[in-house]
């Protein structure tokens, strides 16, 4: 069967020269920086393949069996998660393991891209870089396979190779479930951040991505004609209170340092416009920072929201769906991967994240054992304008990859070097 790595990579002024070792980087073990520049250009073949050819959350099965292909072919045993469109994979030997983590999924947007990798499925694109991150994870497990053989690779590390990051019920759980975790002492990934010039990474201790839950509202009452609200229940005052007071008044109920955001996205109520509707509904996002104000937040916004229809005389019904837990990185994990990039790339090269407050289902993971996720810088030099994750446009300087694929090795050798994780 043809390698993915053989696939052509359609130049583009993206494929810029292959990153050399960065001034004030400590080399890769065992010659690994020689081979990893001999392997630049096969590796941004296998991410403009990905990015060509996208799945979308829980149909990432042809991406799952080209990551396993060329594990294979390497030498090593990597295993698909029960669906087929997900794949763990073991390199080395011993009782320490380190795992690492890479999404596969797509988002359903159209790309709108003049380039020649552009996604040739409708409606699907790699817009949040999960194509760049399984790339660098799969550089990664080829890279310290060359290790393992030379019986230099100081422990066990776990390739973890997940689906349906981007869809609620998420794939971390199904990939713990399927033994993921077993054995780890400690988890690490990246994230695309093109606010970043590429050649930075973004590290942060505590706080790094919020909970993202869903809640619905649908409120009920009498409705009858705008003349006469005050025989009815008037269901779109009653919306409007719970759009403007539900939120300031959780401001109030939460420590402030808990991070809570509480954002209506979507009220539908009637069609008429002197006519008071009977059913009406409101649905939006709370993202908190802290998890304790999180375990508390599903209890705290329906209490919040039946006092408040409470005086308008509708019936309400409160939806509270869990999304993901907030991402915390590890103190010590955290401390272990800023000085593995700073050794990958050259310590003025590793500068301090910002907390997003978007969700991140990096963070099961990080309830079962210690570990960090980091930004990895991939803004492309001279652009138009900014670009931003999640954007149909969105595209990376395929020189993070190279980048991207230094921080990994020198972050997996260090973890399993380092005995308090």
């Amino acid at each position: 069967m043809t390698s993915a790595l053989t696939l052509s990579s359609s130049g583009s002024p993206l494929a810029s020269s292959w990153p050399e070792t960065p001034p004030g980087a400590d080399p890769l073990p065992g010659q690994l920086d020689r081979w990893l520049a001999s392997r630049g250009a096969e590796l941004v073949a296998v991410r403009r393949h990905i990015h060509a050819h996208p799945e979308l959350s829980n149909q990432e099965f042809e991406t799952a069996a080209l990551v396993a292909r060329e594990l294979a072919v390497a030498g090593l045993s990597p295993r698909f998660l029960p669906k087929g469109n997900g794949v763990i994979c073991d390199i080395g030997e011993g009782d320490r393991v380190i795992a690492l983590r890479a999404d596969l999924d797509a988002l359903p947007l159209m790309d709108t891209k003049d380039v020649p990798y552009r996604s040739t499925v409708d409606n699907a694109a790699h817009a949040c870089g999960h194509d760049v991150h399984t790339t660098i994870l799969l550089g990664v497990g080829l890279a310290l396979s060359q290790l393992a053989e030379r019986g230099e690779l100081p422990g066990r590390v776990r390739l973890l190779f997940q689906p349906a990051e981007e869809q609620i019920p998420s794939g971390a759980p199904e990939v713990i479930a399927a033994g993921g975790l077993k054995d780890v002492s400690g988890i690490y990934a990246l994230h695309c951040a093109p606010q970043l010039p590429t050649g930075l990474v973004g590290v942060r201790s505590g706080p790094f991505t919020a909970a993202a839950d869903t809640v619905e509202v649908r409120l009920s009452g009498r409705g009858g004609h705008t003349a006469r609200p005050h025989l009815t229940a008037d269901l779109v005052h009653a919306l409007g209170r719970v759009i403007v007071d539900v939120p300031s008044l959780l401001d109030r109920r939460v420590d402030p340092r808990a991070g809570v955001s509480m954002v209506w996205g979507r009220v539908h109520a009637g069609e008429a416009y002197n006519a008071i509707p009977a059913e009406g509904s409101l649905k939006g996002t709370v993202r908190v920072l802290n998890r304790e104000a999180w375990r508390e937040a599903p209890e705290l916004v329906k209490k919040l929201v039946q006092d408040v229809v409470a005086g308008t005389g509708a019936s309400a019904e409160v939806i509270y769906t869990r999304g993901v837990p907030p991402v915390i990185n590890d103190r010590m994990a955290s401390a272990i991967i800023a000085g593995a990039a700073g050794a990958a790339l050259g310590p003025d090269r590793v500068v301090e994240a910002e907390i997003s407050m978007g969700g991140e289902d990096f963070a099961f993971y990080l309830e079962q054992v210690p570990g960090a996720m980091i930004r990895l810088g991939t803004g492309i030099p001279g652009a138009a304008s900014p670009l931003d994750i999640h954007q149909a446009g969105f595209d990376v300087d395929e020189r993070c990859i190279g980048y991207g694929v230094r921080v990994m090795v020198h972050t997996a050798l260090a973890a399993l070097s380092t005995p308090m994780l």
